[in-house]
C-alpha cells in the first residue's frame, strides 16, 4: 500500500526541518546528515525516506552513495501556498500596531 505523505506533516517534525537546512546548505549523502544528529542512522534514512516521499529531496545515485539535493521546485510550492496567510499576517500586525500607536500618542497627550 503506498501512502501519500503529507508536505506539510513532514516539515512539521523538527528534525526533518533540520535536514532540509543542511541539505539546503549543500547536497549530502546519508551518512554526512546523520552525522549531524544524535540519533541511530535508521532514524535519518527514516526521515530521508518521508522528505523524498514528500519530494522536499531528491536524490541521486552517485557510485555506492546517495546524494541528497534539496528540490527548489517543491519549496517554492510550500512558499507559494504559505504567502497569502504571511501577507494577511502582516496587514492585520500593521493595523494593530497603528491603533496602538494611535492609543500611545493619545495617552502621551492627555
Amino acid at each position: 500500500m503506498n501512502l501519500r505523505r503529507d508536505v506539510f506533516q513532514a516539515i512539521a517534525d523538527p528534525t526533518r526541518r533540520s535536514i532540509l537546512m543542511l541539505v539546503a546548505a549543500q547536497s549530502m549523502t546519508a551518512g554526512a546528515i546523520a552525522s549531524n544528529f544524535d540519533t541511530a542512522r535508521p532514524t535519518v534514512s527514516k526521515h530521508l525516506q518521508i522528505l523524498t516521499e514528500c519530494e522536499l529531496l531528491k536524490s541521486e545515485q552517485n557510485g555506492r552513495e546517495i546524494i541528497y539535493h534539496l528540490n527548489p521546485n517543491k519549496m517554492r510550492e510550500i512558499a507559494d501556498f504559505i504567502e497569502p496567510f504571511r501577507k494577511m499576517w502582516d496587514e492585520k500586525f500593521n493595523k494593530l500596531e497603528s491603533v496602538m500607536k494611535a492609543y500611545q500618542k493619545k495617552i502621551s497627550n492627555e
